[in-house]
């Protein structure tokens, strides 16, 4: 299991970042992502690795003046 704000997510073996934000069916555009205690950046969705019983934390970008 992969927990997201107290909801849990089915986890699998090699599962990336960007797998786990398309089963969130969430159309915000992240701009980061804490796995457990690593900081994720975008272009590295595709290739960070979620491991099991992780606690994902979503980063919005941020903006304004």
């Amino acid at each position: 299991m992969v927990r997201i704000a107290g909801r849990e997510f089915s986890w699998r073996e090699g599962m990336t970042v960007a797998d786990l934000l398309k089963e969130l069916a969430d159309p915000y555009p992240y701009c980061a992502v804490r796995v457990r205690d690593q900081l994720v950046s975008r272009p590295n969705f595709d290739t960070a690795t979620v491991p099991n019983e992780s606690e994902v934390v979503l980063i919005p970008l941020i903006s304004g003046g």
